[in-house]
């Protein structure tokens, strides 16, 4: 068995699991064996050079045996090309604010890191957008398919701050804008825009404070209305 091989793991275009040997060549995961360790098999296994190099390795990612047999040419593009998309893919998935995530910026990130030669960013554009959109949470196309929980309505601190929802109305406000809300009430500034209101609602209704110790404004709400009726307005400053 070769000395000094370096192992990254990846993943093929179906999800299988993939290890990638020396940056050189794309191995795919194929079987577990009764001591549960795993058996990889050449991407080229099935094609026409019928590779027959395998790696075996254990739960711990250690190499137990290796045949390094190829036959064929080593391919650092395509091999670049799925570290790079295996990569992206881990990023956006542990990512808890997916919204924010800027792909271009990401890609050159990667791309230093990963020190090989890189597949050029619109050969892989299409495929992180696809990534990313599966992160997202699914479009919402009526005020009754707005969800009462989710993911996206905590802050980086793990704190709520959606603080009400009725068929009418849904009111976004952290604990850091209650606490601004009620020490800085002397005047408070609203403002209804239809402009980025969604098409199922009415209005995005939003409140503002003067913070004079701070000599600053700050955003103390939002709140997305279905309809304009007088009721709707006064849930909406009894809940704040």
């Amino acid at each position: 068995m070769e000395e000094n091989l370096i192992i990254d793991v990846s993943e093929s275009n179906k999800g299988k699991e993939q290890i990638i040997i020396n940056k050189k060549y794309k191995i795919d995961f194929s079987y577990i064996r009764k001591d549960n360790s795993k058996v990889y098999k050449c991407t080229e296994y099935k094609k026409i050079n019928k590779c027959k190099s395998f790696i075996i390795l254990n739960d711990k990612k250690e190499i137990l045996n290796y045949n390094s047999s190829h036959n064929h040419p080593e391919n650092e593009y395509d091999v670049s090309l799925s570290i790079m998309k295996h990569k992206i893919k881990d990023r956006i998935e542990k990512s808890s604010i997916p919204f924010g995530i800027k792909i271009k910026l990401l890609y050159n990130k990667i791309s230093k890191e990963m020190g090989l030669i890189c597949p050029e960013y619109n050969s892989i554009k299409s495929q992180i957008s696809r990534n990313l959109n599966k992160k997202l949470p699914s479009n919402v196309t009526t005020f009754a398919e707005i969800p009462s929980e989710s993911e996206y309505y905590k802050t980086k601190r793990g704190e709520n701050f959606m603080i009400f929802k009725n068929s009418n109305l849904i009111i976004f406000q952290s604990p850091f804008q209650a606490k601004l809300f009620r020490e800085y009430n002397d005047d408070i500034f609203v403002d209804g825009t239809f402009f980025i209101a969604p098409k199922f609602s009415y209005q995005v209704f939003i409140t503002r404070t003067y913070a004079k110790e701070l000599d600053s404004f700050y955003t103390t709400s939002f709140a997305i209305l279905k309809n304009k009726e007088q009721e709707t307005y006064k849930m909406l400053f009894e809940m704040l």
